[in-house]
């Protein structure tokens, strides 16, 4: 395939279809106000990105309920004061005729005391001095997933992407290191899973068929096993659960080091399995045109755009001008990404990420 062929549109199971390949991922920006209402440094950000050329536009991770926060300015959507910012940002990203979609987040066992959160452990191994929740506490937050999913439908968005990676509350529940229960939340992979399933299946037959059901998923750390993720995955497929699986890989090109598929590609693993009318995509230094076009080649449906996004907020309409495209250099410094209208909020969180901001850059 070429790089044009990422401006082909993109049928979805559910609701219309993304005009292009090019999703934009759910970026943590912290630039929200404290109480989790979109600021106007959201509304900024959605409608610069609104006119980017992306296919589908992913906002931040958002709070299901306010114990769930893990950080500081985190976007919200646990209740029904997050509706007016929300509807403004849904209604910026229509106006650039993309989809939209919120990422719908609970920390689970890393929820941040220090800003509201309430850590909420599957095993009470996980954090000191903090019991496992209660089933009755698991189905109390998987509906809070499924209320959350119906408030973005009134807001106005396409759908919503379920957050299921990084040893988040549902990436947790998966890994057998940090889930010790013996409810019906514990022990076999299917039991393990269930939590997953129902906040899918809940936010279905909820939003009905016309909403759009994406889920965020990543393999390393927190104990989660890629042949169980796989498994999970093709069940998922097989079912046509979702619209599109968001696979989050630190890098989209990274050989599997270990197990049973040892050698592979990580994104490989995936690809291969059946998938009918489920889109695949992935996340992971795509960082010029060119890798881009290659995941298309390497059987992805779709891209995720991540940190190139936030360096140049148009990558899309920049590979649609230059095949040959690449990104700045990282580090950048500081009054790079003001000039091209990145807030001071979301700068000081690229702070903390190594090698983006250039150290000493005022």
């Amino acid at each position: 395939m070429s790089v044009s062929d990422l401006f082909k549109p993109l049928t979805l199971l559910h609701g219309p279809a993304m005009r292009n390949r090019f999703m934009l991922a759910p970026l943590t920006s912290q630039q929200s106000n404290y109480d989790g209402t979109a600021s106007e440094y959201d509304q900024y950000w959605m409608e610069q990105l609104a006119q980017s050329g992306y296919g589908l536009i992913q906002t931040s991770a958002s709070t299901v309920e306010a114990g769930g926060i893990a950080f500081e300015r985190q976007l919200g959507i646990h209740s029904d004061d997050h509706l007016p910012g929300l509807n403004k940002m849904a209604s910026a990203i229509r106006d650039g005729d993309a989809l939209s979609a919120v990422q719908l987040h609970h920390a689970g066992h890393r929820a941040k005391p220090s800003i509201g959160g309430i850590p909420a452990p599957a095993s009470g191994k996980t954090v000191e001095g903090i019991k496992a929740i209660t089933t009755e506490e698991v189905e109390r937050i998987r509906d809070s997933f499924i209320a959350a999913a119906k408030r973005a439908q009134l807001a106005g968005f396409d759908g919503i992407s379920v957050h299921g990676a990084f040893g988040w509350i549902l990436s947790e529940f998966m890994s057998p290191n940090l889930n010790d229960r013996t409810d019906k939340y514990g022990g076999s992979l299917e039991n393990r899973a269930r939590f997953t399933i129902e906040v899918i299946e809940g936010i279905r037959k909820a939003c009905g068929p016309d909403f759009q059901i994406g889920w965020r998923l990543s393999i390393e750390r927190y104990g989660l096993l890629l042949e169980e993720l796989r498994e999970v995955t093709a069940d998922i497929f097989n079912r046509e659960l979702i619209d599109y699986l968001d696979l989050a890989l630190w890098d989209s090109a990274q050989i599997v080091r270990q197990g049973t598929f040892k050698g592979k590609t990580m994104l490989s693993v995936f690809t291969e399995l059946p998938r009918k009318g489920v889109r695949l995509g992935a996340a992971g230094k795509i960082m010029s045109a060119q890798r881009a076009g290659e995941l298309l080649d390497e059987g992805c449906d779709f891209v995720l755009i991540a940190r190139a996004a936030i360096l140049q907020r148009d990558f899309p309409l920049q590979v649609k001008a230059n095949p040959m495209y690449d990104s700045p250099q990282l580090p950048v410094m500081a009054d790079y990404l003001r000039q091209g209208g990145l807030s001071e909020r979301f700068i000081d969180t690229m702070r903390g990420w190594q090698t983006f901001v250039k150290a000493g850059s005022l």
